[in-house]
Formats: C-alpha cells, sequence, structure tokens
C-alpha cells in the first residue's frame, strides 16, 4: 500500500506540473516522467536508434495501419493525447458554450502563450497565438507600412502563399518585388547567401526568408542573411512552419524580426493551431489584419481579435508540447535525420536515383526530395502507392521534378523498408509513355 501511495502522489506531481494538461490520467503522467528520465541519460545522437524508446512514440499515435504516410510536412497527426484532450475540450465547450470557451478554457491563453514563448526562446509578450503560417505571415505582410518604390527580397522557392501575398502588396501598393532563384540543392552557404546580398539596395526595407524550403526540405543558412540585411538597414521576415519543433534552435537563432509557424506539421498539435512572432519593438509597426480598438498599439494580443474560434484546438496545444518534450527537441531532431538517412543510404546507389536535399546537416533533417531518371515526380508518387499505398507528393514546380518524402516521428524502419522496396520497383519499371 505505501508503495502503490508513492506511485499516485509521485504521478499526481508529475500530472500536476503539465499545467495545461489536466486530463492526462496519472499513469499516462508517470509513464511520462519515465520515459523522459530514461531519455535524459543518453546521448541524442544514440538515443536515435533506440528502437524500444521510438516504438513506445508509434504506439502513441492512432495511425492506419491502411497506407504508410510519408506526407508528415503537410500536416502531422496528432498522438493519441492530444486527440483526447482536444476531444474533451470539444466536449466541455458543448456543455455550455459561452460559459466554458470564454470563461473557462479562454482563461488558458496566457499559460499557454508562455508556454510556447518558453519552447521558442522569447518574451510571452511577443507570441501570438493563431491558425497557422499563413495566417501569421500575412498578418505580418499585410500589416507593414510599405510604400510604393520599397522594395522587398524575396526567393521563388518560398511557399505558395506567402509570394502570392507579396504579389498583392505589389498589384495593391506598388512596391518593388526582387527575386533571388537559387540553385537547389546546396551545401555550401556563400553562393546562396551572396544571392540575397547581391539583391538588396538602399529601397529594400523587407528581406523574406523560408528557413526550410517546403519543396524539398532544404535549411537555409538565415541568421547569415539577416545579419547581411541588418546590417545594410533592412527587417527580416522568416517563414519557419517546416522548422519549428523539427529541429533544435530558438526564434532568435534565425535573426527574425518577425516569424510564423504551423504547430499542426512537426509539433503535432491539433489541425489548424499555429503561432506568430514579433520582437516587441515592432509589434507597433505593424498594423493589425483584424479589427482592434488599438490597431497600431504595441500589444501582441491585438492580433489574436478572431472572436469565436476553436478554443478546444488551441488549449490542446499544450498536450502537444508536453509531449514533445518528453521526448526532447535535440533528440527528436537526431531521430529525423536518423531515419531519413537510413532509407537514403539504401536508395542512394540505385540506376537514376538522385537527391534534390543534402544528405548532411545541417542542410536537412526529415525531408528528402528524390528524382528518378525519365520518370516525372507525379508518375513516381502515383506508382508508388498503387504497389505499396506508400503516400507522398509529387513536386512538379520551377526546375524541381521529384517526390518528397517526409516520415515522423512514428514512422517505423519496418515502413522505411517497404519504401525502399517502391523505390527499387519504380527504377526497374518502365516510365509510363508519353502521349
Amino acid at each position: 500500500m505505501d508503495s502503490r501511495r508513492k506511485f499516485l502522489q509521485k504521478a499526481g506531481a508529475v500530472a500536476s506540473a503539465l499545467a495545461l494538461s489536466p486530463l492526462l490520467t496519472k499513469a499516462e503522467a508517470f509513464e511520462w516522467e519515465n520515459k523522459s528520465n530514461y531519455a535524459s541519460g543518453i546521448p541524442p545522437e544514440k538515443f536515435a536508434t533506440d528502437e524500444d524508446f521510438w516504438g513506445w512514440v508509434r504506439e502513441s499515435f492512432t495511425v492506419s495501419t491502411n497506407i504508410i504516410n510519408l506526407n508528415n510536412g503537410g500536416v502531422s497527426p496528432q498522438p493519441k493525447v492530444v486527440q483526447d484532450a482536444h476531444i474533451r475540450y470539444y466536449q466541455m465547450c458543448n456543455e455550455g458554450p459561452s460559459f466554458y470557451m470564454w470563461r473557462t478554457l479562454d482563461q488558458g491563453r496566457e499559460p499557454l502563450r508562455a508556454k510556447l514563448a518558453k519552447m521558442a526562446g522569447c518574451s510571452p509578450e511577443e507570441i501570438a497565438i493563431n491558425r497557422n503560417s499563413t495566417e501569421g505571415l500575412n498578418t505580418i505582410i499585410f500589416g507593414l507600412n510599405l510604400k510604393e518604390g520599397d522594395e522587398v527580397v524575396l526567393s521563388k522557392y518560398d511557399y505558395p502563399n506567402m509570394m502570392n501575398a507579396w504579389k498583392q502588396r505589389e498589384k495593391r501598393d506598388k512596391i518593388k518585388l526582387v527575386w533571388v532563384d537559387p540553385v537547389l540543392p546546396f551545401d555550401n552557404d556563400d553562393a546562396f547567401v551572396n544571392l540575397y546580398a547581391k539583391a538588396i539596395t538602399s529601397k529594400t526595407k523587407i528581406v523574406h526568408i523560408t528557413h526550410m524550403i517546403n519543396w524539398t526540405g532544404q535549411f537555409v543558412p538565415a541568421k547569415k542573411i539577416a545579419d547581411i540585411a541588418h546590417a545594410k538597414g533592412c527587417e527580416v521576415i522568416v517563414d519557419g512552419a517546416h522548422s519549428f519543433a523539427h529541429t533544435d534552435y530558438k526564434i532568435e537563432d534565425t535573426g527574425a524580426d518577425y516569424y510564423a509557424t504551423s504547430l499542426h506539421k512537426w509539433l503535432c498539435a491539433p489541425f489548424g493551431s499555429g503561432m506568430m512572432y514579433i520582437k516587441k519593438d515592432k509589434i507597433k509597426n505593424i498594423w493589425a489584419l483584424l479589427s482592434n480598438d488599438k490597431p497600431d498599439g504595441d500589444d501582441i494580443r491585438k492580433f489574436e481579435s478572431l472572436g469565436t474560434r476553436s478554443f478546444a484546438s488551441e488549449m490542446a496545444i499544450s498536450t502537444a508540447i508536453d509531449f514533445h518534450n518528453v521526448i526532447g527537441s535535440k533528440r527528436k531532431e537526431e531521430r529525423l535525420r536518423y531515419i531519413k538517412n537510413y532509407w537514403c543510404e539504401k536508395v542512394k546507389g540505385m540506376k537514376g536515383v538522385s537527391f534534390n536535399t543534402p544528405l548532411n546537416a545541417p542542410y536537412g533533417c526529415a525531408i528528402m526530395n528524390f528524382s528518378v531518371e525519365g520518370w516525372k515526380a507525379s508518375e513516381i508518387e502515383t506508382h508508388m502507392f498503387k504497389e505499396k499505398k506508400i503516400h507522398t507528393v509529387a513536386i512538379e514546380y520551377e526546375k524541381l521534378n521529384g517526390v518528397r518524402v517526409a516520415p515522423s516521428i512514428y514512422t517505423s524502419l519496418s515502413d522505411l523498408d517497404v519504401l525502399v522496396e517502391a523505390i527499387e520497383g519504380v527504377t526497374k519499371a518502365e516510365p509510363p509513355k508519353k502521349s
């Protein structure tokens, strides 16, 4: 009895420490603590191959056994504990909507803001909670005080929604967009950084950087570009959609003045959850995208005037952060890089196979874009799903013709062995006849 009492007391203490995850059972909380303690004693790079631990992670998800999902870069599934938290909060809201949404769950926003800020390495007064990267970056892009003739430097490989937002400002406000056209992949900073450096002029106001290029998973040297931009009097926007909770870094490491990310990707938070960061002294410079009584004020909360929103989805973000912290940012990064390298090493010698993403750190992590000579990316994607039920995404954009493979922390080595078989099958098959 004494042993059981100590177990429950210890588990209760862990559960209470998870401030926004009260729906964890005591057994779950105790298990999380044990897993975290176990992991903390092993170097992250060595821990990447601990299949017992990563098997436990896989069992924490409810992924389909009918397909092999290797498109986690688009959106990730959530661990069951995050789903459970979301569902319970949603049920709570339906028990008395205006009371439980506005007077109960909404009171959790400030603790959640602080929790996100701690993970991001900044002040809570610099974090706004929203729905995704697109919303955050659009808020910044359309909120900036830019006038006719002001220049913005951006890349042809930035995310389409961001490029379209800038084109809209160009059309409406007559700003000038200056495009850089990098050669991908690259594993040396100099040429890439120089493209941005040469594009900056005395009229440049903003440099827009995609931290991890969504098409290929290529990391870019954001901080080096930001340092040059700042030295020339420019401000820097960083699109962190694919990098946040994917690799171990803080926002300040990117050199961003403005930053946004989607939490439903690598953090495995509820669908339609995101975060925006603006340096405290720059908040006043961004007009609120939605109506606010102080649209040019310096309170980050002016960007959250959405009205009725999914409080259940927002509050379940906290459980996703707790799950992430049990694993650990660096351990997660090392595992993601390990499983990418695991399958890439097996296929890199196959006839006709080439990679459009660097294998080595720090230029890549989980995501790899590969091509097979003679095949269109869409044909490879279709072939692999038909033969092995592997879900990926074809990238046929600009100079790219490849399939993006994005495994996640729940992906097993056996799943990746099937991927290897599928790619081998493509190399041995005849490409579809061109009409």
